[in-house]
């Protein structure tokens, strides 16, 4: 094994250029003639437009356009695309609410774009939003799903009945009521996933400039293809005549993989100007407009048999939409409730979805988009259903995990399971975590006044089982790999992780490696980012066509060491003829493939290659975390003592870089747990935490040391063994805390807090317990 292969823990090669300040983002980038976009956004909530008077701001000396809606849709501008509601054995799809790039007569949630300001600097384009005259016949607002769906509630889109926008159902009805009524104990818990800001270090942009034929857009995304063809559809041009550029991503999250208004709004500018057009929002605009995440309340009910056995589960779901269908909002309830049944061996679920819109920002895909949300409802009940049988909360676990011998496992929701060990991660992750010494720990902590508790949860996810991916992978005249990949890195490593499976199978040094994504006119195709499905999909098309070279170098090697074809074998990054010391490198049979005369036909110059791996369905990582913390009863202030996490996210490409991401994904779920929370006032409909004074981010000091370690358990479904694990940290570290904190708030006889658990809310549980 070389240094460099996979399994060895290599630091990233992409960070020289991050450290030393040479990274490029898209507010580096400047053009000539250079303009700038500021989005008028709506101070109000809800409500019929009746003054938008703009006159006095084109008056203004450097403004080179202000646009309205009318302005868009006289154009032939069309609204963002959303989408359906996916379709189930009892709901059929319905038809999506897109949002228009400006509003158009009404106004839906704060923050909503109102016009666009084009001018030749930023402050002459603030200047002039300040003389836009705006009014709105303001109407009550409904900022939650229970208040939306008030039978006085007014109807926030006119096609949305009672702003209900649908309903999905899971799985088997009948079948589950029939166990419930037989079920000698039944145990049932409502929760609420807190609504949450993105808030990724680098807010959204973009950069957009148009030569009368073709559209360049400038955009630190998720996906350049996903970006571009929607884009299509807004602005009316065909694939071809838009080229879009993903400069380097400060992080994403999924906020930045589908198109957005501000985009489309840039790009008729810069289409009616000729005028290159940025936007880059500023962080307060990033919490009014960016698309939020999770905002759910959910019931789920378990039913358990004489044995402690589960038999059914009951849920019901309420998705807060926001105002608008976004592009992935209702998929991810539908995405999560397909995860209803975790880990555990339950014969029957069924699961209702009900949708809501209000006048929120809309919710989409946020790190594990729909998993976080399913993970943490079950582990809850399962908690709860360890203390009402007077089960020990692993014991209740390991009595009902799935099998290692029932894989491929398919679950009531249609999902199938493709590896794991359950109960051997468990036992693991206790054992590291001293779980049997606990109540040792309790007893010292209450002896200094302190309330300790421990809080264990079980993962799973289902990561990967979308789209496919095409690599493209030659060796150039210096000798150099250049892979071409349609995914996008947005700080996971992926420069890194891809060039090591390139190393593995070629013998070669990362640096000899180029990793190009991020350009559609370089990248032909890609489905981009998102679902940890970089380097299950990605990597296992690289891979693919990596071993397709070596064949095609196989065929070259035979021509130019005058052999057969089967007598060449590859090894070491050498060819050689078996059986004999005659060889030649790769970068001297690559060279020699440049050769009209010389190349076979079946043979591309520089041994070009090209691969598509589409995966037969999804993989599913999984884990086990436990975690263990100190209340301090007189402030509620909480500290994390340990943390100690068991995961099995497949083979493993990088430890280091693997080690990073779990241990962000777990202070994002912390973050969650503890602080995060955007809020809406109920009766204005205001951000009320539209500032990071007010929206409290996971602090250094928040974040214990993690004890991490993984079990390497393959995956059936891609050549490479992976399950994927870019938001697994995410899914296990909430409910992880919660349950943690539940227990230590136990012996003072509370058993029931929602997300976020501040100090402040903990101190007044204590203080009326």
């Amino acid at each position: 094994m070389g240094r460099f292969s996979t399994g060895q823990a290599v630091r990233r090669k992409e960070d020289q250029r991050f450290i030393t300040g040479s990274g490029r983002y898209t507010d580096d980038i400047t053009l000539n003639r250079q303009s700038y976009l500021i989005l008028f956004r709506s101070p109000y909530a809800h409500g019929a437009i009746t003054t938008l008077d703009v006159a006095d701001a084109r008056k203004s000396d450097g403004v080179l356009a202000v646009y309205t809606a009318a302005d868009l849709t006289e154009a032939g501008i069309k609204d963002v695309i959303g989408a359906d509601i996916p379709a189930s054995s009892q709901s059929p799809a319905n038809s999506a609410l897109r949002q228009p790039p400006l509003a158009r007569d009404r106004i839906r949630y704060v923050g909503e774009p109102v016009a666009g300001i084009i001018a030749e600097s930023l402050a002459t384009a603030r200047d002039a939003a300040e003389l836009i005259w705006f009014e709105v016949d303001e109407q009550s607002a409904a900022v939650t799903p229970a208040d939306a769906l008030k039978s006085d509630a007014v109807r926030i889109h006119e096609g949305v009945h009672g702003n209900s926008f649908g309903h999905l159902e899971y799985g088997d009805r009948d079948a589950t009521d029939s166990a419930f009524e037989r079920a000698p104990t039944t145990v049932e818990i409502e929760i609420i996933n807190n609504r949450l800001a993105p808030t990724a270090m680098e807010p959204r942009g973009c950069n957009i400039t148009w030569d009368g034929n073709t559209m360049t857009v400038y955009q630190g995304c998720q996906g350049v293809h996903v970006l571009r063809d929607r884009l299509v559809h807004s602005v009316n041009l065909d694939p071809g005549n838009i080229h879009v550029i993903s400069p380097d991503v400060g992080g994403a999250f999924g906020l930045k993989f589908f198109l957005q208004c501000e985009t489309v709004v840039a790009a008729h500018a810069t289409m009616d100007l000729g005028r290159p057009v940025k936007w880059i929002g500023d962080r307060n605009e990033s919490f009014l407009s960016d698309l939020h995440g999770r905002d759910h309340v959910s019931r789920a009910e378990l039913a358990i048999d004489e044995h402690g056995r589960f038999t059914a589960m009951r849920v019901s779901i309420t998705a807060n939409l926001g105002a608008y269908c976004s592009q992935a909002g209702p998929i991810i309830p539908w995405f999560g409730a397909c995860m209803t049944t975790g880990c555990y061996d339950i014969p029957v679920t069924w699961v209702d979805i009900h949708m809501v819109v209000t006048n929120t920002v809309p919710t989409d895909a946020y790190r594990g988009a729909g998993r976080p949300e399913a993970a943490y409802l079950l582990e809850r009940l399962v908690d709860k259903a360890a203390k009402q049988t007077a089960i020990a909360p692993d014991e209740i676990r390991r009595r009902n995990f799935i099998r290692s011998d029932q894989f491929p496992y398919e679950t009531p929701t249609g999902r199938v399971y493709d590896s794991g060990d359950y109960a051997k991660l468990m036992n693991s992750a206790m054992s590291r975590a001293d779980w049997k010494g606990f109540e040792g720990r309790r007893a010292r902590s209450a002896d200094n006044g302190r309330l300790r508790g421990i809080g264990m949860i079980y993962y799973v996810e289902i990561c990967s089982g979308l789209g496919s991916e095409t690599s493209h992978v030659r060796v150039d005249e210096n000798g150099r790999i250049r892979v071409l990949v349609g995914t996008q890195s947005s700080g996971q490593g992926h420069e890194t992780c891809y060039a090591q499976i390139v190393a593995t199978e070629l013998d070669l040094d990362i640096d000899d490696v180029d990793i190009v994504q991020g350009d559609t006119q370089l990248v032909p195709t890609g489905d981009g980012t998102g679902g940890s499905r970089s380097m299950v999909i990605g990597g296992s098309s690289i891979f693919l066509s990596i071993n397709s070279m070596i064949e095609s170098g196989r065929k070259m090697a035979a021509e130019v060491l005058e052999a057969a074809v089967a007598d060449i074998e590859f090894n070491d990054g050498v060819f050689r003829i078996t059986g004999t010391d005659r060889t030649a490198s790769l970068a001297e049979i690559a060279t020699a493939s440049f050769d009209d005369a010389k190349r076979p036909d079946d043979v591309e110059p520089g041994l070009y290659s090209s691969e598509i791996f589409t995966p037969e369905a999804g993989t599913f990582p999984n884990g086990c975390h436990i975690c263990e913390l100190e209340v301090d009863p007189d402030t509620g202030v909480v500290q994390i003592l340990r943390y100690t996490v068991e995961d099995d996210v497949g083979k493993v490409i990088n430890p280091l870089l693997l080690e990073g991401q779990i241990m962000g994904g777990i202070a994002q779920g912390l973050g969650q747990a503890c602080g995060e929370h955007a809020v809406y006032d109920i009766e204005s409909g205001q951000l009320l935490t539209a500032t990071f004074m007010d929206y409290p981010m996971p602090r250094a000091d928040w974040i214990p040391g993690i004890d991490f370690q993984c079990q390497e358990i393959a995956s059936p479904r891609n050549p490479l063994g992976i399950k994927g694990a870019g938001e697994a940290g995410t899914v296990g570290a909430a409910p992880a805390y919660i349950n943690a904190l539940l227990d230590a708030l136990s012996v003072r006889g509370i058993e029931h807090i929602d997300m976020p658990a501040t100090p402040l809310k903990i101190w007044e549980l204590l203080n009326s317990s």
